[in-house]
């Protein structure tokens, strides 16, 4: 198994209404990446409940089969599709953590 973890901090000259449907969108659209990548087992999306030490404003916790499969995952064009319309046009910085369980 691997995790594939991912921290991202919005663009701050997003309004708070904005930020909370770009978040709304990023999890939709991530969460329903599970059943239609091979490999893809689970995906949270974490939106709420940021605490003000902070320093990130959307994580990415998910779970893959293998390593091959988080390759894949990054090319698949369902992955592409949600990544190059709901998060990095909003986003202006990203954290990545991948590690096999």
């Amino acid at each position: 198994m691997v995790k594939h973890i991912i921290l991202w901090t919005l663009n701050p000259e997003l309004s708070e209404e904005e930020k909370q449907n770009v978040k709304a969108n990023i999890k939709k659209g991530l969460e329903g990446l599970v059943g239609k990548v091979p490999g893809l087992l689970s995906v949270k999306v974490n939106v709420d409940g940021r605490l003000d030490t902070s320093n990130c404003d959307v994580m990415l916790d998910s779970t893959l089969e293998s390593f091959d499969a988080l390759k894949a995952y990054a090319v698949h064009p369902a992955h592409v599709a949600v990544a190059d319309s709901a998060v990095r046009p909003y986003t202006v910085q990203r954290t990545c953590l991948d590690y096999e369980e």
